[in-house]
């Protein structure tokens, strides 16, 4: 898997030490990087072509992972790991029932990243149970620093020659190395150790060979490399170059409507996959490689978004991986004269747990459910499970207040004017630590009933917040219609310090949540805290300014009072606050 040529090596996969790399070199997925010779053309006097199988088929990689929490346990970073890779125990039966679900989601070529430690039971059991599946057989090699390290790489590297001969009616493709010369890589193979290593694989089989490694690798990749292999396998992830170099591309598109934002997002991701993929071909005609096929080794887009690092809030979901996969579909199809891949090899087949916030991009779960990419392949089934916890359409709007409703009211118990709704089926929730009741302050706030809120901070570490939402989780407000409107409401406080957060919070057409948090001090919008009630009136655009992917169609959390001490300047743990009252709450046009 890859990052951004400017992105530094900080996700989870890349975390083993020395070490743990020689003690797991079958176990582990992890990469390396290099690169800067003069380039000049191809030496090999007949490159093997790819076989028409390997390029018609749909194709996608494989692990057989499932119940491992990370990749070491012994390292210090995997605190409360307790089943790594090494102790994964993988059985037939395991993969049987994997390689039948990647069948039936229509993929006909995986790609292994190593042969040592399941190479020979996958495709064993291809050829035992007739599975209409082929392979791009990987040999996963490591720094040659120590003659461990080396006797390691030819342990594999052995095996895969082993492999690719004996099922050579099965592996239609051979990948020597993944991710070891890109200039980021933690671990760079120097390039002639790399050629020494894909050339002993070449000499051996009959196969095409290659090596997978990052766009920008390709783009630059020395004769050392370029005259022992048979074909480019590129790795792209717009997605994760948007996190890691977010001016790369305009993954935001801040500038297009909300309904259409979504589709916008990914004509730019393909687009730059596109441009990125053009880089390397630009370079290989440039310098007499013109026939020399690129195939995408790697890609993907993740269907949620974990906690940690990568962070892909308003990116990842269900709805954007079937649309980004389908626009792969559709640029494979494109004519000859358009050059598109000569195959595109989607990442992955299946969620693994030990990746952390590295996961998510499987088209099936953990537990082998199937992702909204691919469940229209096969009615459900109890072999073919839909994943329902993301919903696979876009959400439909509810309906928004009637044209002559001037201000939708959250909290009041003063007479209805004209022009106000009130809402309804509304409930008070508080974050961890905070509590909230109903008061009948001495001098209410003004304009309205006896009734307030009281909010009497009793803050975790981090702060407090409460929360005004539709009792029915699955009940969203249309107020799109009250974009130029204002939040109004009034409060009162003795001497609260520093600032608070008004917040409001709404979900995309695809179901993923986009909160928002101002922060205000006395004097700002109307806000004090002088023991006296003032009105606060926030104009929506405000909102939309500080996040622009809100959908107002999508209201989720109409109100948000809180102090979230990292947002608003206090110190951690901060107790002793006085109490907040608010009243007369409500949108208004």
């Amino acid at each position: 898997m890859m990052l951004s040529r400017l992105s530094a090596p900080l996700r989870a996969l890349r975390r083993l030490t020395l070490p743990t790399l020689v003690l797991a070199l079958a176990t582990t997925l992890v990469s390396c990087g290099g690169g800067g010779y003069l380039p000049s053309p191809l030496s090999v006097t007949e490159p093997r072509p790819l076989s028409p199988e390997f390029t018609s088929r749909k194709a996608a990689s494989y692990s057989p992972y499932r119940d491992a929490q990370c990749d070491d346990k012994n390292n210090p970073a995997n605190v409360g790991c307790t089943v790594d890779l090494s102790d994964e125990v993988i059985t037939p039966a395991r993969v049987e029932e994997d390689l039948r679900l990647v069948q039936s989601a229509g993929i006909g070529v995986i790609r292994l990243f190593t042969s040592n430690i399941f190479g020979d039971l996958v495709l064993s059991t291809i050829r035992n149970n007739g599975l209409d599946l082929k392979v791009m057989l990987g040999a996963y090699v490591f720094r040659p620093d120590t003659p461990d390290i080396e006797a390691a790489n030819q342990s594999e590297l052995n095996t895969t020659i082993a492999l690719a001969n004996k099922y050579s009616d099965i592996v239609l493709a051979v990948s020597v190395g993944n991710e070891t010369m890109v200039d980021w890589s933690f671990l760079a193979i120097k390039p002639d150790d790399m050629r020494r290593y894909i050339k002993q694989v070449r000499d051996a089989t009959t196969q095409p060979i290659t090596t997978d490694d990052n766009w920008y690798f390709w783009a630059t990749a020395p004769t050392t490399i370029l005259d022992v292999v048979d074909f480019a396998s590129l790795h792209t992830y717009p997605l994760l170059d948007s996190f890691y170099d977010p001016t790369l591309w305009d993954w935001r598109q801040a500038g297009v409507p909300a309904d259409q934002r979504r589709a916008a997002m990914l004509d730019a991701a393909v687009a730059e996959a596109k441009r990125q993929v053009g880089q390397a071909r630009a370079y290989f005609d440039r310098i007499g490689l013109q026939s020399m096929p690129i195939v995408i080794g790697e890609t993907g887009w993740m269907a949620v978004d974990l906690p940690g690092d990568p962070d892909v809030s308003f990116r990842a979901s269900a709805i954007k991986q079937t649309m980004y996969y389908q626009r792969l579909r559709d640029w494979a199809a494109e004519p000859a004269s358009n050059r598109p891949p000569a195959n595109i090899f989607y990442f992955e087949s299946f969620d693994e747990l030990w990746k952390g916030a590295d996961d998510g991009w499987g088209l099936f779960t953990r537990d082998r459910k199937a992702r909204c990419v691919v469940q229209s392949l096969n009615p459900p089934s109890a072999s073919w499970v839909y994943d329902t916890s993301q919903p696979c359409v876009p959400l439909v709007p509810g309906t928004p207040p009637p044209a002559d409703v001037t201000r939708y009211v959250l909290f009041s118990d003063a007479a209805p004017g004209p022009g106000d709704l009130f809402a309804t089926g509304l409930r008070w929730d508080a974050f961890d630590g905070s509590t909230a009741e109903y008061a009948f302050p001495d001098d209410p706030a003004p304009g309205d009933g006896t009734q307030s809120i009281e909010i009497t901070p009793t803050p975790a570490s981090y702060g407090w917040g409460l929360l005004l939402y539709p009792s029915e989780p699955s009940v969203r407000t249309n107020l799109a219609d009250f974009a130029q409107g204002t939040l109004n409401f009034w409060i009162r406080t003795d001497n609260y310090p520093g600032k608070i957060e008004i917040g409001i919070f709404t979900s995309l057409d695809d179901g993923a949540a986009a909160p928002v948090f101002l922060q205000i001090a006395p004097g700002q919008y109307g806000y004090c805290n002088n023991n006296a009630w003032c009105q606060v009136s926030i104009p929506i655009a405000d909102f939309l300014a500080a996040e622009p992917f809100l959908d107002l169609r999508f209201v989720t959390f109409d109100f948000v009072i809180s102090d979230v001490y990292s947002r608003t300047g206090k110190a951690e743990g901060t107790t002793g606050l006085p109490p907040i009252y608010v009243d007369g709450i409500a949108w208004t046009r």
